[in-house]
């Protein structure tokens, strides 16, 4: 399936990168989102069930639980992922991310 495929892509980029001097956390937590929210998607699209273009990995959590899927509470805490979607690409708009907040972003993907 092509978007567990890309899921598993994010996440590796996310892996991989870590100690290079030039790769920024944020670029990678940018990953680990994207890892998550793909992996979500490919549950969704197996269970045929439509979903927004949307990077709120919440909105995709109450769309699984609301076709029956019983999301184990380690999967929901991938919710805090949200927040390296979109601002986290752009210079100014957040604080830098950590090197301790890469890594829990990393585990949570």
């Amino acid at each position: 399936m092509e978007w567990l495929r890309r899921a598993r892509s994010n996440l590796s980029r996310a892996k991989a990168d870590r100690d290079l001097a030039e790769v920024l956390y944020e670029d990678l937590c940018f990953d680990a989102q994207q890892a998550a929210e793909k992996s979500l998607k490919a549950v969704l699209v197996h269970r045929r069930v439509g979903f927004p273009k949307t990077h709120d990995i919440n909105v995709l959590l109450g769309l699984l639980r609301n076709c029956g899927v019983d999301v184990p509470d380690e999967i929901c805490q991938a919710d805090s992922l949200t927040g390296f979607a979109v601002d986290i690409r752009y210079p100014g708009l957040t604080e830098p991310v950590t090197r301790a907040e890469y890594e829990q972003a990393l585990e949570l993907a």
